[in-house]
């Protein structure tokens, strides 16, 4: 039997997914019994990965794309299946991740007219109108699959969108019927006339107004969020920024974007209340890969400030309210910008003593900066701060360390403190849904084996990941990664929104907002219960250093995950 199975399949392994993460169900016969045959007869097929909930599922699938490039699939069971994502479609487009999934549907005949043809009672109840709508806001594509006849140029299709830029995941859907249906002959097709579109380059006249606007600059801002999620367009980055002696924010950041130790780099920006020092003083701003580069009610540019806007998706067109006053919109790949710039820059070099003074001004500010950090980094006698146990986390990585920013209330906290430095070796999630991080892990671990994984989390996150179905997940499939949970028994964001609009409300005043989790749950047990992780909970400062250095050493040299529960103040 050679069927719509069967050569979905192989259409997987011509587009490059090397991966299928699976919640099967009731759907699924066809795509099941294709794959136990294609494995009997040895014929390559994506390597399975069971996902006892599909969230986790989807953020390992986001995690693989985040640090190998590389779309991968998620299968998941007809419509509830679909739902069961939940948050992780959200970041995955958000977050720009290719991510191809694939559901099942409830089959359309009832009588045996075909094969695969109702005969379970869920079908009928899982029979909806609009199956693909449930998620299609957030899907670059989506499409269903009537035919096994075009089911590779379906894949093919919708693997093209996911990869060409701006990235993110698409949907196919397959009835029981469709996908058992029997071909005459293997579909074939060529790969490469589907391949992702070329990146965009700047038009020519668009470099020389960017130089001649910073030129005439003299405290000339790059701001960014995501230039990082592509490696190859930081060290373009940084060359650009050294030849014109621009400093660099971050607002939000996704990804390594900037070395955290280069004297032009000036920090990072998130809810903080506070106006931006380096933002109010900039009088051109370059705002490069970054969908909130300031929030207008706390920080914004001066009143007249340049503003040039470079972004693979300028126009934010699946955000409704969005804009930042831009004079001059480019859309655009960052890294073919920069190279376009800098072969400018080498043809006709900026004044060098311009250039000398802006970078000791930044140099002096960057400088002011670490000094303040370290400071932070002491601790406190009896009490473990955010500041102290991130830097005792950093003292312990390497060059092969990945580290995955899911703290929400401690993310600057972490940016700051784990003050990476190289390209591809810090991500978020890139969207709002918390619980990325579990999944995430194993995804990057998958995608990146000779890697040591970090996942660094608030407690709230940490149950959103649904820690059972994840460490079940790195123990079977031999991923293992440490998790440290920043435990301050609650949510801490929701009190800083309540506080942020109501600063001397009743919510204010009141000992109990509904937010704690005192008495919190044994975070660490769960890991191991669920999949016999090295479980520890770190109540004492004294404690954190050799706490940190075992999980460390567990998890790279005896292929165990640890989980960390380390206790902070409360909220």
């Amino acid at each position: 039997m050679y069927t719509t199975s069967t050569a979905f399949l192989e259409a997987l392994i011509e587009a490059g997914v090397s991966h299928i993460f699976a919640n099967f169900g009731s759907d699924h016969p066809g795509l099941i019994e294709a794959i136990a045959k294609a494995r009997a007869e040895g014929r390559p097929i994506p390597r399975v990965i069971t996902c006892p909930n599909e969230m986790a599922g989807m953020s390992a699938a986001q995690g693989f794309a985040q640090v190998s490039g590389k779309a991968q699939a998620v299968v998941v069971h007809v419509e509830c299946g679909t739902q069961a994502l939940a948050g992780a479609v959200h970041n995955a487009a958000k977050g720009r991740a290719p991510v191809l999934i694939f559901a099942g549907a409830s089959p359309f005949t009832q009588e045996g007219e075909m094969t695969g043809s109702r005969n379970e009672f869920i079908q009928w109840i899982q029979d909806v109108h609009d199956q693909r709508g449930i998620v299609r806001g957030y899907m670059k594509y989506d499409n269903e699959i009537r035919t096994g006849r075009n089911v590779k140029q379906l894949v093919h299709r919708a693997m093209q969108f996911a990869a060409s830029e701006p990235r993110g995941p698409v949907y196919l859907m397959g009835a029981r019927e469709v996908m058992e249906e029997e071909l005459q002959a293997p579909v074939t097709i060529d790969p490469e006339a589907w391949r992702p579109l070329g990146s965009q380059a700047l038009p020519e006249a668009a470099i020389g107004s960017i130089l001649d606007a910073i030129a005439a600059a003299r405290r000339p801002l790059l701001v960014t969020s995501y230039v990082g999620r592509n490696p190859a367009a930081v060290p373009e980055l940084v060359k650009f920024c050294e030849s014109l002696g621009i400093g660099v924010v971050e607002s939000v950041p996704n990804a390594m974007n900037f070395p955290h130790d280069h004297p032009l780099y000036l920090g990072n920006q998130w809810n903080e209340p506070r106006q931006n020092e380096a933002l109010a003083e900039a009088d051109v701003i370059l705002v490069v890969d970054s969908d909130v580069p300031w929030i207008p009610t706390v920080s914004r540019p001066a009143e007249g400030a340049t503003i040039i806007h470079l972004d693979v998706d300028p126009l934010k067109q699946a955000m409704p309210l969005w804009y930042i006053g831009a004079k001059h919109a480019f859309r655009t790949d960052a890294a073919t910008a920069f190279a376009q710039l800098n072969a400018a820059l080498a043809k006709n070099p900026a004044e060098p003593g311009a250039v000398a003074q802006r970078k000791a001004h930044y140099g002096d500010a960057s400088k002011a900066r670490r000094e303040r950090l370290q400071a932070l980094e002491v601790g406190d006698p009896g009490l473990i701060t955010p500041e102290f146990v991130t830097a005792i986390v950093r003292r312990h990585i390497d060059d092969e360390t990945i580290v995955l920013n899911e703290g929400i209330t401690n993310y600057p906290t972490i940016f700051n403190h784990m003050a990476m430095t190289r390209p591809g070796s810090i991500f978020t999630s890139g969207g709002g849904s918390l619980g990325w991080n579990g999944g995430a892990a194993i995804g990057a671990k998958l995608a990146a084996p000779e890697k040591t994984v970090v996942a660094l989390t608030g407690d709230g996150s940490y149950m959103f990941s649904v820690p059972s179905s994840v460490h079940w997940m790195a123990a079977k499939y031999q991923t293992p990664f440490l998790q440290v949970v920043y435990n301050n028994r609650g949510w801490k964001a929701p009190r800083f929104s309540a506080l942020g609009v109501h600063p001397d409300g009743y919510a204010a005043r009141a000992n109990d907002i509904d937010v704690s989790f005192d008495p919190p749950p044994l975070y660490a047990d769960i890991a191991a219960a669920a999949g016999g992780a090295h479980a520890r909970r770190v109540e004492r400062p004294e404690e954190v250093e050799a706490a940190v250095a075992e999980a460390f050493d567990i998890v790279r040299n005896k292929g165990r995950s640890a989980v960390l529960d380390v206790w902070l103040s409360h909220l």
